[in-house]
């Protein structure tokens, strides 16, 4: 009965939608005023303990088992489901006293490199089955409504590049190069010479694969290291995408001083990751299943650490309405292939992507999280830009 009562409080507290909850004692309650759409259904019970002591972890974990289903009438029920307890203002889920309950995690070289790899390396395969042709596993940017998935990735690389206002001959390095797109696209439309970097042994074998099909060996480079160890003279630009939330607040401050020391005195960069504008957190289910070491970093906090590396903010903008879409159609596109995925790598695993693709999208939907590019000159500030921001949109 305890168990009950406390589970009534916590949903009457987690929502502002109307929802329908199933109990594993075959009682149903209806939390919100309105016709619900979507409904919870517990098979069976999750400990008070498990909940008290991290939500997200016991929550996350119990939908992975089978032991919560959400269904409903309208697109993306999970999403919805957990953008409706973003945005309610007494959630469980918007606790701060939860984050902070999370271990500190290691981010050595050896843990950086597992960290990585755990989450990449599940093969290229995998991520061809929902990716677009392109690789790019970040942000997309949509600048038509009918922009599919493919066309807005490759918006968002020229839109990367163009920030730059890249001459030709010059030198780029990419700090997490990912499957290649950016850089290549750099080499070959803005005639620079690129050398990327990552830590991830299957993106490094198929960008090195892309080099020597597309004739590129005397351009570009890809290296399989980890950023602090890499060893090269300065370049005219560096850009870095989806990376420094992979650092770990301790680090933060060192990564944007290895920005500022990989950039020539009047180098820039353009620096495009995940943030938040409320402040820092961590998530434990996330951090233990999908991105270990994980830390959102707030906007100030990276904007201190870019100031405090030598460098100057020339312009900053947020993309937070094209990562939710981006993350719905990853979403769309890999349950188009949940029978293969789920054939391959098992049911707890789908489920477990499925709802890591719909927490973030209903994350970024809600406001909860952003994702920034911040543009960074190493010396005066926009010394080698135009004077306005047209020339971004060439």
């Amino acid at each position: 009965m305890l168990e009950k009562t406390f589970y009534h409080t916590l949903l009457a507290h987690s929502f502002n939608v109307p929802i329908t909850v199933n109990y594993w004692d075959n009682t149903s309650e209806t939390y919100g005023e309105g016709t619900p759409e979507v409904t919870i259904s517990f098979k069976k019970a999750i400990p008070v303990s498990a909940l008290t002591k991290n939500a997200s972890l016991a929550l996350g974990e119990a939908f992975m088992a089978g032991d919560i289903e959400i269904t409903g009438t309208v697109d993306f029920p999970i999403q919805k489901v957990l953008t409706a307890a973003y945005e309610s203002a007494d959630s469980f889920m918007r606790n701060p006293k939860l984050m902070r309950l999370i271990p500190k995690q290691s981010h050595s070289e050896r843990a950086s490199k597992h960290d990585v790899q755990s989450h990449y390396d599940l093969g290229n395969d995998f991520y061809k089955l929902w990716l677009d042709p392109t690789m790019t596993y970040s942000c997309a940017y949509f600048t038509s409504p009918d922009d599919d998935l493919e066309t807005a990735q490759k918006n968002k690389v020229m839109h990367i590049l163009r920030k730059l206002n890249p001459q030709p001959g010059r030198t780029l390095l990419d700090i997490g190069c990912g499957w290649g797109t950016l850089m290549l696209t750099a080499a070959k439309v803005f005639k620079l010479n690129v050398v990327g970097i990552t830590l991830s042994q299957e993106q490094y074998d198929y960008v090195n694969q892309r080099i020597k099909d597309e004739h590129l060996e005397d351009v570009a480079e890809v290296q399989l290291v980890d950023y602090r160890e890499l060893k090269h003279d300065p370049f005219d630009y560096v850009t870095s995408v989806g990376m420094f939330e992979h650092v770990g607040e301790e680090n933060l401050g060192l990564y944007f001083k290895d920005v500022a020391r990989f950039m020539k005195d009047d180098g820039t960069a353009l620096i495009h990751g995940i943030t938040r504008q409320q402040g820092g957190a961590t998530n434990a289910w996330l951090t233990k299943y999908i991105f270990p070491g994980g830390y959102v970093p707030g906007m100030a906090e990276n904007l201190g650490h870019i100031v405090d590396a030598g460098m100057q903010l020339d312009d900053l903008e947020p993309l937070r309405r094209h990562y939710q879409r981006t993350l719905e159609i990853w979403d769309t596109n890999f349950n188009a292939h949940r029978e293969e995925i789920q054939a391959a790598q098992g049911e707890s695993f789908t489920r477990m992507w499925d709802l890591y693709l719909q927490a973030a999208a209903a994350s970024f939907e809600s406001g909860n999280i952003d994702v920034m590019q911040f543009l960074i000159s190493k010396g005066a500030s926009g010394k080698d830009l135009p004077m306005t921001r047209d020339y971004m949109y060439l």
